[in-house]
C-alpha cells in the first residue's frame, strides 16, 4: 500500500500543473476613434501577442455596444476556426456585411463591415481567449480585450458640412471684395484731393505773379549813401481814343547837402 501511495504521489508531481490565468496583449486598430462615411467599408484589426503556450488555440469574439444599449456578441471565430454569428447579427442582412478572417494564425484577426450605416456607429470590443487541452479538457490559460469607437458620418451631414465650408469661404472672399472696394475709393479720393491741390496752387501762383514787387537801386548821391525805392507794375490800362498830352518833366529840386535823395522812375 505504501508503495502504491508513493507511486501515485510521484506521478502527480510529474504531471504538468495548470498555470494561473494571465492576460494576453490585445490591441485594436485603427483607434481609439475612427470616422467612416456612410457607404464605406470598415476594417477593424485585432492584434494578439504574448501567448502563454505554444500549442494553444485562440477563440476571438467581437462585441458591439452603444451608449443606450448593453454589450452584444456579434461574431466569433472558435478555437477550431469556425465562424459563428449571434443574435440579430445572424440575420442575412448582417451576415452579408460582416466578415471575420484570420490573417495570421494566432496573431492577427480582421473584422470587415461592408457598406457601413449610421446604425453601425458605436463601440467595438475584441475579446480573445487562449485555450488548450489539459487532461483531456479544454482549459483557458489567458485572455485579453481591447476596444475602439467607430463613428459613421451620414451623407447628408457630410454635404451640409461641405456646404458650410463653401459658404464660409465665399463669405471670406466677399469681405475681401468689400475691403478692396474701400481701398480703391480711398485711393481715388486721395488722387482727386491731390489734383485739386495742384490746380489751386497753380491758380494762386498766377494771381500772385500779376503783382510783383521790384527793388530798384538808386545811384549814389553826393553824401555817398544809397537809396532804394519800391515800385509795382500795375496791369496795362486800355488805350483811350485820344492821347493825352504828356506833361513836361519838371527837373527835381536840388536837395540840400546832407539829405537823402529819392529817385522815382516812371
Amino acid at each position: 500500500m505504501r508503495l502504491l501511495a508513493l507511486t501515485a504521489a510521484v506521478l502527480l508531481a510529474r504531471a504538468p500543473a495548470p498555470e494561473i490565468c494571465g492576460a494576453l496583449n490585445v490591441t485594436v486598430s485603427p483607434g481609439p476613434v475612427v470616422d467612416y462615411l456612410e457607404g464605406e467599408n470598415a476594417t477593424l484589426l485585432c492584434h494578439i501577442s504574448q501567448k502563454r503556450r505554444k500549442d494553444s488555440l485562440l477563440a476571438v469574439r467581437w462585441f458591439f455596444t452603444r451608449p443606450d444599449s448593453q454589450e452584444a456578441l456579434m461574431i466569433k471565430i472558435t478555437k477550431l476556426r469556425v465562424v459563428q454569428y449571434y443574435g440579430n447579427f445572424s440575420h442575412s442582412t448582417y451576415r452579408q456585411r460582416l466578415r471575420l478572417l484570420e490573417e495570421r494564425p494566432g496573431a492577427l484577426y480582421r473584422l470587415s463591415i461592408l457598406t457601413v450605416r449610421p446604425a453601425d456607429q458605436g463601440h467595438y470590443v475584441c475579446k480573445v481567449q487562449e485555450i488548450s487541452k489539459h487532461r483531456n479538457k479544454w482549459t483557458a490559460w489567458s485572455n485579453g480585450s481591447s476596444e475602439m469607437e467607430m463613428r459613421v458620418i451620414s451623407l447628408k451631414a457630410s454635404e451640409d458640412s461641405s456646404f458650410d465650408k463653401k459658404k464660409a469661404t465665399w463669405a471670406f472672399f466677399e469681405d475681401l471684395y468689400v475691403y478692396a472696394v474701400l481701398v480703391c475709393c480711398v485711393g481715388i479720393l486721395s488722387v482727386l484731393l491731390f489734383t485739386l491741390t495742384i490746380i489751386w496752387q497753380s491758380v494762386f501762383s498766377k494771381r500772385k505773379s500779376r503783382a510783383r514787387h521790384y527793388l530798384v537801386k538808386c545811384p549814389q548821391n553826393s553824401s555817398g549813401e544809397t537809396v532804394t525805392s519800391v515800385t509795382s507794375l500795375a496791369p496795362l490800362q486800355p488805350k483811350k481814343g485820344k492821347r493825352q498830352k504828356e506833361k513836361a518833366d519838371i527837373p527835381p529840386a536840388v536837395p540840400a547837402k546832407g539829405r537823402k535823395l529819392a529817385c522815382n522812375y516812371p
